[in-house]
C-alpha cells in the first residue's frame, strides 16, 4: 500500500473555492481502480499548531505505486488541476510506505 500526504495551500481566502472543486472531483477519484482513500482535510478549530485558513491536507491511500501513477495521469485530475491552478500558492506531495 502507498500513503500520500499532499499540502496544499491556496492564495488568500480560496480555499473553499479549492475545495469545492476538489470535492466535485472526488467521486471520479475514488472510482479509480487501486483507491483505497482520498479526501481533503482542514484543521479542527482551535489547533495548535496548524496548518491554516488557507491550507488543507489530501490524505490518499492506494493499492500500488502504478494505481498513484495513473490517478496523476488521468484526465479527471488534468482537469481538476487547470480549473485549480491559479488558486493554489504551494502544493507540496509526499509519497511514503507503511513503517
Amino acid at each position: 500500500m502507498i500513503n500520500v500526504l499532499a499540502f496544499i495551500t491556496t492564495k488568500p481566502g480560496q480555499r473553499a473555492a479549492v475545495l469545492e472543486l476538489f470535492k466535485a472531483n472526488t467521486p471520479a477519484v475514488l472510482a479509480e481502480a487501486g483507491c483505497i482513500e482520498y479526501g481533503a482535510t482542514i484543521d479542527i478549530a482551535g489547533a495548535d499548531p496548524a496548518f491554516g485558513p488557507d491550507s488543507f491536507v489530501v490524505i490518499e491511500k492506494w493499492e500500488s505505486l502504478a494505481a498513484l501513477k495513473a490517478h496523476a495521469a488521468s484526465p479527471h485530475m488534468a482537469a481538476y488541476a487547470a480549473k485549480a491552478k491559479d488558486l493554489i500558492a504551494t502544493r507540496a506531495v509526499h509519497v511514503l510506505d507503511p513503517a
